[in-house]
């Protein structure tokens, strides 16, 4: 692949970050400084990033935390997918959502096993470098002597002082005494720190993560879910699973694109690429009405299948090679014209996120965890700083869907780190955050980098559409007016949306022997490397 590194047509003023020996990526500054001092103590790229990723839950609480779910993928000469999701307490059913016309976005209706602890060791023990405990040492610092919260942070907190603050229930307390114990969100700034988070990583540190699994803290989660009319107990902690799977790819032109299989939608962005793939977007300016056009009805295309047919896949009827077959995808391609589709359906009949990257010599990193929707379910474990996850809100309660709530079961998850190579050799990982955002932000860097050669920075910055439902869509400022008149007069329903709605990326690629690492200007991020 070639591109040029001087080129950034776009309103940012970054530039790409060139390193030789290692890179890393976060959408936190604090935290990619935490990946650089791994390297700089003779970690490697798994340290590196497994150390972003515990400073991430405390400098980025808004996105993540110690009670997140989390995915990764690692080149060591070959991909290896690493899902660490966990599945619905066992005590869990249908009964529960009686009177709810559909899943909450908060309480204990929406927590399942949180699994980033069990990433976090896993990543470690296959792969790690220095001591686990000193992967941690960073983010302790920052809890223990506090710091400067992030402007896109600060503003995200102050957003949520709406949802949170006027929470009355027992069990949204300890989470309102830990984010808002001034009542108000932190400002631009202003210093926060949790001695909680502090005391309660220092204790997954020294137990190798084995204490909010089967020890001290596990007790603690589950005797608070008890107290509390909760559902989540010691032993579904216990039971606890993390996986090692197959990543799965499609060819789009000259990349190879990774994803991670159900239960992420990552299928989603892989399927949008082989619907597109025989328009020969190249042909059409990359801020044209047609490159837009096309690339959001394949998107909506991959949408319609992903949402009726994926889910856990042990509840699965329809296969994976179904959903990825080139030649149902050219099926699909024949539905598109120059006109919108109004209402998208699926072919096949049934049979708050933070992403980060590293790399060095040997080993790339692309790694995603999440608490979905913000800070997540608004419940945290007293003196510890776990705030949990609302994972269960991306279930259905769609009667026979494969992703209807059921106990025991791993939700359909939005989190979902991506990889490219190129001829069998790595380029390097890549992602965009941001809910249903993801797949379509995997998309739009795919053709940006493949059909327009555009380097990563300027590959980042290039203002984004986000298809919601129906013929609804999402331009950036920036989106020529010219491309939106022409989106209406194809039949969009066209909206402008702040930054916010398109997400936050990283991406880390090799190119002619170095490391060419970029951090998006929607976040306070940064890359870095030498």
């Amino acid at each position: 692949m070639q591109f040029n590194l001087n080129s950034y047509p776009y309103r940012s003023q970054r530039r790409v970050i060139l390193g030789q020996r290692c890179a890393a990526a976060t959408s936190q500054p604090l935290a990619t400084l935490a990946g650089l001092e791994m390297f700089q103590m003779g970690g490697n790229a798994v340290d590196a990033a497994v150390a972003m990723a515990i400073a991430l839950t405390v400098v980025e609480p808004t996105s993540n935390g110690i009670g997140s779910d989390a995915f990764a993928m690692v080149w060591d000469g070959q991909l290896h997918g690493l899902n660490a999701s966990g599945k619905t307490p066992k005590t869990l059913s249908l009964k529960a959502y009686e009177n709810v016309p559909e899943i909450p976005q908060l309480g204990w209706l929406t927590v399942t096993v949180p699994g980033a602890v069990s990433a976090w060791y896993q990543l470690w023990k296959k792969w790690g470098k220095l001591a686990f405990e000193q992967l941690f040492s960073p983010a302790i610092r920052y809890a223990e002597s506090g710091f400067p919260v992030s402007p896109v942070t600060a503003n995200s907190w102050q957003q949520k002082e709406t949802i949170y603050l006027p929470l009355t229930a027992p069990e949204f307390q300890p989470f309102k005494q830990v984010f808002f114990s001034k009542h108000r969100a932190p400002k631009t700034g202003e210093i926060w720190g949790s001695f909680y988070h502090a005391k309660t990583l220092k204790e997954i540190a020294k137990t190798g993560g084995e204490s909010f699994y089967k020890g001290k803290l596990a007790e603690k989660i589950s005797n608070f879910s008890s107290e509390t009319r909760g559902y989540l107990n010691s032993q579904d902690l216990a039971n606890h699973q993390h996986l090692w799977v197959n990543p799965i790819s499609t060819q789009y032109k000259q990349l190879k694109v990774w994803e991670m299989p159900p239960n992420t939608q990552g299928i989603a962005a892989l399927m949008a690429l082989n619907i597109l793939e025989g328009f020969e977007i190249e042909k059409y300016p990359r801020d044209s009405i047609e490159s837009f056009h096309y690339q959001i009805e394949a998107m909506k295309l991959a949408f319609a299948d992903v949402h009726h047919h994926v889910g856990d896949p042990n509840f699965m009827e329809v296969s994976i090679e179904q959903l990825l077959d080139k030649s149902y995808a050219k099926q699909r391609h024949n539905l598109i014209n120059k006109q919108a589709i109004p209402l998208v359906k699926s072919g096949i009949q049934r049979g708050g996120t933070v992403y980060l990257c590293t790399a060095d010599d040997d080993l790339m990193v692309s790694f995603i965890q999440s608490n979905y929707d913000g800070f997540g379910s608004g419940i945290l474990i007293p003196e510890t700083g776990i705030a949990l996850h609302n994972r269960a809100s991306g279930f259905t309660l769609e009667t026979g869907h494969p992703n209807q709530i059921a106990p025991n079961k791993r939700p359909f998850h939005t989190i979902i780190p991506g990889f490219l190579t190129h001829e069998n050799q790595p380029l390097g990982p890549f992602g965009v955050m941001g809910a249903p955002m993801q797949p379509q932000g995997h998309l739009q860097m795919a053709v940006n980098l493949t059909d327009y050669q555009m380097n990563p920075q300027a590959a980042l910055d290039a203002p984004r559409w986000r298809f919601l439902e129906g013929n609804k869509v999402l331009l950036e400022k920036g989106v020529s007016n010219r491309i939106i008149q022409g989106l209406r007069q194809r039949g969009h329903d066209v909206e402008i949306a702040p930054e916010t709605m398109f997400g936050k990326g990283q991406i880390i690629l090799r190119h002619q022997g170095v490391l060419v690492a970029a951090s998006e200007p929607r976040a306070d991020g940064l890359a870095l490397g030498y």
